[in-house]
């Protein structure tokens, strides 16, 4: 029988995990000039950054050894959900009015 915390953090790393590779696919169906309009980093930048982030997630686990490097894949996803993906959306999107 599991304990709370081992719970918890399988279903983090399950959770974030699948987020990691949703990131990444996101990433993947992007046009290439819509990382230009808004000015960030290049889409094979991005690529590197979630393909890697996704990596770390699915490599590593919470609350083990490789925890530091299962946080900052985490890190790096969440910056593009966050910041990078909704001026995505917005630019292919168009005015809204």
């Amino acid at each position: 029988m599991w304990n709370l915390d081992g719970l918890v953090y399988f279903l983090a790393d399950v959770g974030f995990s699948i987020f990691g590779l949703f990131a990444f696919f996101h990433v993947l169906s992007q046009r290439v000039d819509a990382f230009t309009a808004i000015e960030r980093m290049t889409k094979p930048a991005w690529l590197g950054i979630t393909g890697g982030g996704a990596a770390a997630l699915l490599l590593f686990r919470p609350g083990d050894v490789g925890a530091i490097f299962w946080l900052a894949g985490l890190v790096a996803v969440l910056v593009y959900m966050v910041d990078v993906r909704p001026k995505l959306i917005e630019v292919q999107r168009g005015p809204r009015w």
